[in-house]
């Protein structure tokens, strides 16, 4: 079965930074924007880029997300010479036990599986970004340049270009050099995470990575490196749509508060649909004294009180003088009568007690930031959680 190139999904991140939010699932599975989770994303773009084979390898507390990506059926994945599959880490006859060491790792335990399709190519995405990329233009691109890697790459300010790989590329965006996070940057085009590789090629590298005993077997920090070093043709694609990185709390609580801005991601666009498994529930219901300003309001939801600049999840119930502001609410949260969440990250099925004070205003300072309440946790009637808040349940 001969394909032009398949997709390999990188789903398996604990998503440490997290904290709470990922103490019981894995990053990708984390919900997002009131009706999506974050690997719906990656999911829906291969199916919109004609892309309809996609590994998707996990390792983090996989029950949740493989339960979640089920056929593929939601993305139009479910298909008979293609589809989407879990694949986790698994030992061979007489190999002791290990998970991924490292993403290039990760990518040579499933050569295997990629033979199966005997693909001219290889797309490496990441579980952890929200954006929208028609993939099938980076790989015309990739196959004009003759390209042996071609990276996905944005222009960030050179602030932020000491936190990500950043390239130096000459007339034709041909790569010169590549930075892992390099504290004086002389270029500001980092890498999006997001590689198209000649598989022949990068097969090639990836067996030669596993015999080296010190390499960290990181696409950014050895196979990228070495192909360069080596001369081979690899070449930078700029994109230029809303792309972030959701891999912290604060990153994830401005992605979501985006959805509400004026270059927010579009979600309407029915040419390119991001698709997700949602729950079948009613309408939202609106109270009589309730009061909905400026938010995202998800199916299934009670609002009896305030909601004013967030984001409610399905099945989210708001009780009778709630107020909510600058939130986002994972699905089934609950917020009762007179309590106030401000500022705040809601888990899936949190309880929020009556007349309870959930997070505050920004105070100015770098050490700021939201208050966050894992999946399944409980704030007691009365209680106050500051800003610098993490609840687990």
């Amino acid at each position: 079965m001969k394909k032009k190139c398949i997709a390999m999904l990188l789903a398996g991140g604990q998503g440490s930074r997290l904290y709470a939010l990922t103490q019981d699932a894995a990053k990708p599975s984390v919900p997002f924007g009131g009706k999506y989770r974050i690997i719906d994303f990656p999911l829906s773009n291969c199916a919109n880029s004609g892309i309809d084979t996609v590994g998707v390898l996990t390792q983090y507390k996989p029950l949740r997300l493989n339960s979640y990506i089920g056929t593929g059926e939601p993305w139009d994945l479910d298909v008979s010479d293609g589809g989407v599959y879990i694949l986790p880490p698994y030992l061979g006859a007489h190999e002791q036990g290990s998970w991924f060491a490292g993403t290039a790792n990760a990518i040579y335990q499933n050569i295997e599986f990629i033979e199966l399709y005997d693909p001219e190519n290889v797309l490496i995405l990441s579980g952890d970004h929200i954006y929208k990329m028609d993939y099938e233009k980076m790989l015309d691109a990739h196959t004009e340049n003759g390209a042996a890697c071609t990276i996905a790459v944005q222009q960030v300010s050179m602030q932020e270009a000491t936190r990500m790989g950043i390239m130096s590329v000459d007339a034709s965006d041909r790569i010169t050099e590549f930075e892992e996070k390099p504290k004086q940057p002389k270029s500001d085009l980092a890498s999006m995470g997001i590689y198209i590789f000649n598989w022949q090629k990068l097969k090639q590298y990836l067996i030669e990575d596993e015999k080296d005993p010190d390499s960290a077997k990181d696409f950014g920090k050895n196979i990228i490196p070495k192909m360069l070093k080596a001369g081979e043709r690899m070449f930078a694609y700029r994109f230029e749509g809303y792309w972030r990185d959701v891999g912290t709390i604060i990153s994830l609580w401005d992605a979501n508060m985006d959805m509400l801005s004026s270059d927010r991601i579009n979600l309407y666009d029915p040419s390119w649909p991001i698709n997700s498994r949602s729950q079948t529930l009613p309408p939202h219901y609106a109270g009589e004294e309730s009061e909905i300003i400026h938010s995202i309001v998800t199916e299934g939801c009670e609002i009896e009180g305030r909601v004013e600049n967030s984001i409610l999840s399905q099945g989210v119930k708001i009780g009778k003088g709630a107020r909510v502001l600058y939130s986002v609410l994972m699905p089934g949260a609950e917020v009762a009568d007179g309590a106030t969440v401000e500022y705040a990250m809601l888990g899936e099925n949190v309880r929020i007690g009556e007349g309870a004070k959930v997070g505050n205003e920004p105070d100015g300072s770098e050490e700021w930031t939201v208050a966050t309440v894992g999946p399944g946790a409980k704030v007691e009637a009365g209680q106050v959680v500051p800003a610098s808040a993490m609840i687990y349940a």
